[in-house]
């Protein structure tokens, strides 16, 4: 049998398992999440807002990761002023507010690092 993207169940299976193993996702399943997330969407804030109550909903955080060589903790997701989707990272009593499409993912990846994926290939015009 196959799925609605022309898989068969197995394939899907196992593209989903990569991802939860924190392999690389097919640009296929990254437009279905995108499209998930962007139902019933009408401009490019509303379409911001999906993917970010999506990050939200499924990112695993606090989660650690490495900028500028030193570790920082990812505390949350948020919208910054002009929409963009942003990490806020903290290293001892400081905060700083990373654009998701800049943040290096460490490994082992967080559970729902695929949500970061599609909001990049979003931003990135896929």
């Amino acid at each position: 049998m196959r799925t609605p993207m022309g898989k068969t169940k197995r394939q899907e299976m196992k593209t989903r398992e990569l991802e939860k193993r924190g392999g690389d996702i097919n640009p296929a399943r990254l437009d279905e999440m995108i499209e998930e997330a962007m139902v019933d969407c009408y401009d490019e804030y509303e379409q911001a807002s999906g993917l970010f109550t999506m990050l939200e909903d499924n990112l695993a955080v606090p989660f650690a990761t490495t900028l500028l060589g030193m570790e920082v903790t990812v505390e949350r997701v948020d919208q910054n002023d002009a929409g963009e989707i942003v990490a806020i990272c903290r290293r001892g009593n400081k905060r700083q507010r990373i654009p998701l499409v800049d943040l290096p993912l460490p490994e082992p990846k967080p559970e729902g690092w695929e949500w970061i994926e599609a909001h990049r290939r979003w931003a990135r015009g896929r």
